[in-house]
Formats: C-alpha cells, structure tokens, sequence
C-alpha cells in the first residue's frame, strides 16, 4: 500500500519555471509544500518518498512506498522513456504481466523487450500505446492513480471500481486542483474536498476535469437472470485469490473464523503449498477480547488447514484509547467503520511488528452474497438485488475505507480477493434468488445467508462448524461487550442538552444516537470543512424492512447469540 498526491496549478505560466509560486497571498515552494502536505500520509508508504516537480507543465506528485512487489525497481513517481509522461500510482495491478505481454505484442521493429519496473509501470506502457479507454477496459485491480501526458497536456485520474483504494480531490482559492490518497493532506489547504467516485476516470485539460464512469456492468442496471453455477463460482473465487498472491515481501492473512476470511486463508494455503510444498504454513492472525465467540472458531480454521496462527488480544480499555486515533486515521464518523477499525488496528500494529507486509482478508462477500443478517428481512429478490448493488457501490464508504486505512495506519497492505473485479461481476450477475437468504418454511429457517457460496466450497475447505457457522459482523465477532462498552463509553461524553440540538450543529448527517454525536465532534475538530462531512455516508440497515437501526448484527432477529 502507498500514499499519492498531487498538485495541478491552474496556471502553470504565472510561475515563469520557477518551483516558486504565489499561494495563499504569499510565496509558497511547491516542491516543499507536496513534501509537506504528504507527509501527513506518510505512514502508508514508510520505506520511500518520491516527487517529481515540473514547473513548466505546474505540477508535482509525491508516492509514498511501501515496497511490496518488484521492491527494488518500483520506486515512484515514475517517468516514461521519453520523459513525457509522468505517474503516481497506489495500488496492486493484477494483471501487469498479461498487459505487459500485450505491450511487448505490438513493439516497433528495433524496440527492445518491455520489461515493467513495477507492477504499475504498466499503466504507462499501456495507455503510451493503447491510450486512456482502453487501458481503462483492460486494467484489473485495486488502484488509484494520476498520469499527466506532457505531450497533449492531458490529466488522466482513475480509481478502481469498487474503490478499495481511496482517493479523494481538493481545490484551493487560487483554483489549483490537488488530488491525495488521505484527505488529512488537502483539508488545511483546500476550500472544498470530495471523494473521487470508485469506477471512474478523469481524462483531459487540467481546467476541464469532469468524471466519467469506465465501469458499467450490466448488475448495476438490471436484475440478473442467471442461476448459479457453483463449479464457476468455485473456480472464480481461486481465481482472484491466486492473482492476489503476487508478492515480494513478507505476508499472511486475517482469520476471523468467519466463513469470508476462512475461505480466503484456505484457498490462500491451498495455491502456497503448490507451489512451495506441502511444509508451508501461511501466516494467520485474529483479534479480540479474551473469551470472544471468533476465537474458537479461528483456532478450528488453523487447526484445519495448518497455518501458523496467532490469537491478538486487547482489552476494552486499549481500544477505547484508540477512538480518536481510528477517526483521524479512517476520516469517518461512521458508527460501524468506527468500531471496527479499532480492533483491526490494533490487530494491524501487532502483525507488522511481525515483519509482515502484505495480509488477505474476506471484505466484500456479505455484500455480493447478502451476508448481513438484515437481508432476511428483504421482502423480495428485485429490492434483495438493489440492495446489495447499494452496498457494493457503497463499499468505498465502509468496508474498504477501514480495511484500507486502519491497516495503511501502520504500513500494512490489505488485500480483498473477494473484491476482485472478474469475481464482483461473475457474483452479482447470479438471479437474486440464489444469493438471497431463504427465510422461513413452516416456521424453520430453510437456508442460511451466502448459502450459494458456501455450497461452492463444501468440499475439503474448511470444518463443517465453520462452513455453516451463522454471520458474526467483525465487530461483534471480536467480543460482545466490545460494542456494548464502546456505546456506552461515547455517549456518556454528550450531554442531553448538546444531543437535543444535534440537527441544528451538524446540519449534514445529523447524528441520530449519542455515540454517533460523539464521533461526529472528533471528526469536526480533525476536518471542519463541510465539505469533508459530505465524504461520509453512514452504514445504516434497511429500517424500511423492519430491521433494527443499529449496524450490530447481534440487533437483527434473526441472530444466534453465542457466549
């Protein structure tokens, strides 16, 4: 995982050449305002900082490193052969070596072999020879980059689909356009910040940005016809968990003792002992209070496929402490996101203390599969299936955004299989009615959430008590009094008097319970633009289908409560 950032002056010519500019009623270096400003997400790329600034075409861009993959030859910003193409990427493309082959397809008679420095150097080769569209179409995984094409003075800004790589963009008083992974980089600096939309690209003259989708499956407009096929299915999943295993540095997994994580550090173990032998263990870890229901669970799992797992304990008291921290590390008020970035965390910080770099985890299944309990409650498959596109598009805003920035707090890359864009399209292109949780026949519950993709795997993956073990949402999973604690704990900090005028405070979202008040005044105080509220959208269950308001899972009437 790195960190980006970047800055397009809006008239480069006022400048003369010079790193100097006026900014601000002032003169400002640009060069030593990027290092600056990128600094404050330094601790996503902590092995190397890079920058490139270019007066003539008035820009600079910052990468931020965390050497994961080609860790000697992949330093950035990168610049094209010629020098008229510069980039800043974040993220792991998954298939750089098919693209590169292709790139190698159509050389020049007398041009040597393309040999990528880096699994995003590709985007360079492929959009010099094949242009911005079609490296759109062609490109597959977790991403988010600026490339400046000095030749036609072209800006092309892109995030992946799904936006597991956040992004977001700013622009100052003067009109300078700046883009960052973090927005902690851009709120002092900019008048008004927002998020870059998942699945859509910027391409033109820096003073004519306007979005543009790039990814348009036809799930995201249409109810799907097709049944499940779980032979497919099967293959499509250890299909994205093998492109997910490129690595040159040091990795492991996350086991909840879920079914998500349990099948991805399955399948992770499976492909690794090929190719290593039967000897591997796949590094595997958990986290909770002690006595939490995910533990029995993890250690079967472990016990199962053999990994060299580790239990990551905390108490109620350590992870209060972080509250603050996770707001300004995740940039949510977010209930949910909020308590469970706390334990991932904390989780995060012990694993890389394990020289450990890279980590698989199961993010994105309850959302193609209808995992959350709340979906038994959907009342048909057409709003089962619009629902579920609300929470894949949504992704961005909860899920991704703590898997992303609560493990990028400590220099830890986080990797989603289950996110893949092949497997996302093949997922949610199965009819709802094989995805969606059967309810009730004469009073018994038929079928169980994700029961398709547990029906894809009941061969040798995992223990019968975990393949059919009910949902348990990460923040519950990690102890019961977690949740009840963290409750409690914010709302005994607001006031009744400050809570009755909560709508009149925070007019953008106002918080309806006193813990979400509660976030929601440490988020002011970190981003207190307006603007920086409107990048948050709450995780919140269908209310409209009878189901509790509360993100817990252990509030739906469906749950199985374990001690």
């Amino acid at each position: 995982m790195c960190g980006i950032f970047s800055i397009f002056l809006k008239n480069p010519a006022a400048a003369g050449g010079s790193e100097l500019f006026r900014y601000g009623g002032r003169t400002e270096s640009l060069r030593e305002l990027a290092f600056r400003q990128s600094s404050k997400q330094r601790h996503r790329g902590p092995d190397y900082t890079g920058l490139v600034v270019d007066m003539d075409a008035g820009l600079v861009m910052v990468q931020e490193r965390l050497s994961v993959l080609c860790v000697k030859t992949g330093s950035q910003p990168f610049v094209s052969e010629d020098g008229t193409v510069l980039l800043a990427a974040n993220g792991e493309i998954y298939n750089y070596r098919q693209m590169a082959e292709v790139v190698n397809g159509v050389r020049k008679a007398g041009d040597g072999e393309y040999v990528p420095r880096s699994d995003c150097d590709v985007i360079i080769a492929y959009y010099e020879r094949f242009g911005a569209e079609k490296l759109m179409e062609t490109i597959r995984g977790m991403f988010a980059f600026v490339l400046y094409d000095k030749k036609t003075d072209h800006v092309l800004v892109a995030r992946d689909p799904i936006g597991i790589i956040p992004l977001y963009e700013g622009t100052d008083s003067e009109g300078n356009v700046w883009f960052a992974s973090e927005m902690k980089c851009l709120v002092e600096k900019c008048s008004e910040v927002k998020v870059f939309p998942p699945g859509h690209m910027y391409y033109g003259k820096r003073h004519k940005l306007e979005p543009k989708s790039y990814y348009k499956p036809q799930w995201m407009f249409e109810i799907p016809r097709a049944q499940a096929d779980l032979e497919q299915l099967r293959v499509a999943l250890e299909a994205a968990v093998v492109s997910h295993l490129q690595c040159d540095v040091p990795m492991g997994a996350l086991l909840s003792g879920g079914l998500d994580s349990s099948l991805i550090a399955s399948i992770a173990t499976k492909v690794m002992r090929k190719r290593h032998g039967l000897d591997y263990r796949l590094k595997t870890y958990s986290v909770g209070l002690i006595g939490g229901p995910d533990f029995e669970y993890s250690k079967m799992v472990s016990d199962y496929i053999g990994s060299d797992h580790t239990e990551v304990h905390f108490t109620i008291d350590e992870g209060l402490n972080y509250i603050r921290e996770v707001i300004q590390h995740v940039e949510t008020y977010d209930i949910t996101t909020v308590r469970c970035s706390i334990p991932l965390l904390l989780l995060s910080r012990f694993i890389k203390s394990e020289g450990i770099k890279m980590i698989l985890s199961g993010e994105g299944a309850d959302e193609l599969f209808g995992g959350y309990l709340y979906f038994y409650q959907a009342p048909n498959p057409e709003e089962f299936h619009w629902e579920t596109v609300k929470r894949v598009k949504n992704l961005h805003f909860s899920d991704c955004l703590r898997a992303n920035k609560a493990t990028a707090a400590v220099g830890l890359e986080l990797r989603v299989p289950f996110l893949d864009t092949d497997f996302v399209n093949h997922s949610m292109s199965i009819r709802p009615e094989d995805r969606m949780p059967q309810t009730k026949v004469n009073g018994t519950v038929r079928s169980m959430e994700k029961y398709v993709l547990r029906q894809a795997f009941t061969n040798d993956y995992l223990p019968s008590e975990v393949l059919w073990r009910q949902k348990e949402q990460f923040s519950d999973g990690v102890g019961y009094s977690w949740i009840d604690t963290i409750t409690e704990y914010a709302a005994s900090h607001v006031s009744d008097e400050d809570f009755a005028a909560a709508s009149d405070r925070y007019p953008i979202n106002p918080p309806s319970t006193k813990e979400a008040f509660y976030y929601r005044q440490i988020f002011e105080e970190l981003f207190p633009h307006d603007s920086c509220a409107r990048t948050v959208t709450r995780w919140v269950p269908r209310t409209d289908w009878g189901c509790s308001a509360d993100p817990s899972g252990r509030k739906q009437t469906v749950h199985l409560r374990r001690k």
